[in-house]
């Protein structure tokens, strides 16, 4: 190609210059080396190494006369030939050959290359700055598990049982394809791009099988097992950014509206969804203080696949969101997160039935009638280090009203907190943690004052995350509620919802205490070993004594015990192995809450998971 050819004069500039004639020619110093600058030692501020800084050794001083400096830029001749496309440099010279199959190499279908506009002349783009991406994802699940499954009042599997609590053993299987694609413009090696356009897909065919009836379907005569499938849209959306707004060190100012995925702090504790909204972000002052404004209007979801449903209605519950990140604050190495979120929700006239036939909202507790709420949430959330100590910690504290109580009728207001930290300290390959969480209770379900806190939509990864058996599992509150949970699945919190999904968010719940300790090991760049253990209790059993009319429940929930092993062939994210098995031994809480058809106090739970990306 004519672009990779250089003037001769390149060469013939770059010459050394002239020798002086009282010096040897290895100790000639070039012209532009004595009017170059001193280098300036100083440190930049705000630059600093973040941690612990030594004092620094003594100036060492060098005189070597044989030595040269490189050279600055105006060394260099300006009459070069400028190659326009940087991104084909290496296959015009035969080094590697675009294939649509390979996700390691370049490609243009996972953006590598901008788009050429001459062959997609009906795409309106112009300029050779436009980029499209394409993701691929297969999600493979399956799930064998053993949880207290209450036995149907009508019928059940086994017509001569009349236990309260049956077999416990369940299957669960599901496949999910995600198909991603986004067009992008800008040269995103270095800064955000300044249009992307972005349409996610996901595709989920699930099959569960359970021993007793009306655990799936809320009609005694289907049968015990279900095959479904649904399609959702996980993301679409339109990001501009305004390049007026950038700064020399690429901060930036960027707006996004549609379905797009957000988390409202580090670990996923408070709202960590894919939901219709407006978002203004942004970094500044050197990416040290980054940015969230965003308001979302929550849709409703697929019961069996937890997928946005955008042929139905959304939600009349909005969520308002203002954070700020700050690092190196309040020491060095720790980055601080304030935030404020707004929940309005207006669906106390709202009857809503799942796929299943099970009733969602109102939740069936107590007087069954539909409510309104407001709830602030004001948190602190940290992430990083002191020392040689990682740290992640999360405070929120929740404040508003409850329009009506389902235990009095009355309106109530809401005050609670949850607190949760992790602390892991690094030894070569190896990485131990300590984690403790804590969820308030309510103590007096029939007074004026709802003191248990709930999040909007949470999927926590703490303390073992989805390994956990706890975090895993739903755990069905049989004679408390009807189609209502002690907790959700892939969530931390005891909250009595009839599904994270669906329900709404309740503030009469028993709460949570956790204490943990986990480990994780990589022996191998491809394979990884984690371990954890942890202690649950409730943090006060006022609200499930009341509702199940029993005078006093023990605390403990029991001790969760887990293990992973994840193998990442060739060291990449685009095939990753995970096996994973967990228990659950009950505690006197949880016994006296639950049992099963042969009187075990030991549950189990095993995830077989293989995820492809392309």
């Amino acid at each position: 190609m004519s672009l990779l050819l250089l003037p001769a004069a390149l060469f013939a500039q770059s010459a050394p210059p002239p020798e002086e004639p009282d010096k040897p020619a290895d100790q000639q110093q070039p012209e532009w080396e004595k009017d170059a600058p001193p280098v300036d030692p100083e440190i930049i501020e705000g630059r600093e190494r973040p941690g612990f800084n030594d004092e620094l050794p003594e100036e060492i001083e060098q005189d070597n006369p044989g030595a040269v400096r490189a050279p600055p830029p105006q060394a260099f001749p300006k009459d070069q030939l400028p190659i326009p496309d940087r991104w084909r440099l290496i296959e015009s010279l035969g080094l590697v050959r675009e294939s649509l199959i390979d996700p390691y190499n370049q490609n243009t279908y996972k953006g590598d290359r901008p788009i050429n506009p001459d062959k997609v002349p009906w795409l309106p783009i112009t300029g050779d700055d436009w980029f499209f991406v394409a993701n691929l994802i297969s999600d493979t699940v399956y799930e064998p598990r053993t949880f207290p499954i209450p036995v149907g009042i009508q019928t059940t599997e086994d017509p001569d049982r009349l236990d309260v609590f049956g077999d416990d053993f369940s299957t669960v299987l599901s496949q999910t394809f995600i198909a991603g694609f986004a067009l992008l413009k800008g040269s995103t090696a270095y800064k955000p791009p300044s249009v992307e356009y972005r349409v996610t897909l996901a595709y989920n065919v699930n099959y569960v099988d359970v021993p007793e009836r009306r655990v799936l379907f809320v009609e005694p005569s289907l049968e015990s097992d279900r095959l479904d499938h649904f399609l959702g849209v996980q993301e679409a959306f339109v990001d501009y950014h305004f390049t007026q707004f950038d700064t020399s060190r690429f901060d930036f100012i960027s707006i996004r509206a549609g379905i797009q995925p957000f988390q409202s702090d580090f670990r996923g504790f408070l709202f960590n969804d894919q939901q219709l909204g407006v978002r203004l972000f942004g970094s500044r002052d050197n990416n040290r203080v980054q940015f969230n404004l965003g308001a979302f209007w929550r849709l409703e979801k697929d019961t069996n696949s937890g997928l946005n449903s955008i042929v139905q209605s959304p939600r009349d519950d909005l969520v308002f969101v203002a954070n700020l990140y700050r690092q190196d604050f309040l020491i060095p190495a720790l980055t601080s997160q304030f935030t404020v979120v707004y929940n309005r929700n207006r669906e106390a006239d709202d009857i809503e039935i799942d796929d299943n036939g099970f009733p969602v909202r109102p939740a069936l507790l107590g007087n069954l009638r539909g409510r309104d709420y407001d709830v602030v949430y004001l948190g602190y959330n940290a992430d990083g280090r002191i020392g040689r100590v990682n740290i992640t910690a999360s405070a929120y504290w929740a404040l508003g009203e409850n329009r009506d109580n389902f235990f009095t009728g009355r309106p109530s207001d809401i005050n609670a907190q949850f607190y949760a930290a992790e602390l892991s300290y690094d030894k070569d390959w190896m990485r131990f943690r300590l984690s403790g969480a804590y969820q308030s209770g309510d103590s007096d379900p029939f007074d004026d004052d709802e003191t248990g806190f709930d999040a909007i939509f949470e999927n926590p990864v703490f303390a073992g995350a989805d390994t956990s058996y706890w975090i895993r599992q739903t755990i069905p509150f049989a004679g408390g509620g009807r189609a209502v949970s002690v907790n959700g699945r892939n969530g931390l919190l005891n909250n009595l919802r009839s599904s994270k999904e669906q329900g709404q968010s309740n503030f009469n719940n028993p709460g949570l205490i956790l204490a943990g300790v986990g480990a994780d090991f990589d022996l191998t760049p491809e394979f990884r070993l984690s371990a954890n253990a942890n202690h649950l209790w409730f943090e006060d059993t006022a609200v499930v004594e009341t509702l199940r009319n029993e005078g006093s429940i023990p605390r403990e929930i029991g001790f969760d015990l887990s293990a992973a092993a994840i193998w990442r062939p060739k060291a990449t994210q685009n095939i990753v192995v995970r096996l994973s098995a967990a228990t659950l031994l009950a505690g006197d809480g949880f016994r006296d809450l639950f049992d099963n058809l042969g009187g075990q106090n030991e549950f189990y739970s095993v995830l077989a998971n293989v995820v492809l990306t392309y």
